[in-house]
């Protein structure tokens, strides 16, 4: 079992990024959270299997078909969430 949390960069608010979250992460299996960040990140934390969590980064590098991603950086967290949540803007 894994636990990330990503900043995502680039054109990914306004083009509907948290909502393709949270269905890719549940289509995955994974429980977490992604809210959108005042300075036009969107922020995330992924749970699961090992395998799992990595698809769901690689998929966050493309993000859904209007978004433009230009980074995406992963750090390990300790955080085991239960469920997945789209949480208010920080």
């Amino acid at each position: 079992m894994r636990g990330a949390h990503v900043v995502i960069t680039g054109r990914v608010q306004g083009v509907g990024f948290r909502l393709w979250v949270e269905a890719e992460a549940v289509s995955r299996g994974l429980s977490g959270w992604v809210r959108n960040r005042r300075d036009g990140s969107v922020e995330a934390v992924f749970f699961g299997e090992d395998g799992a969590v990595d698809a769901m980064l690689a998929a966050c590098g493309d993000g859904p078909a209007s978004a433009l991603v230009t980074d995406v950086a992963v750090s390990d967290t300790d955080e085991t969430p239960s469920g997945f949540e789209i949480r208010r803007t920080l």
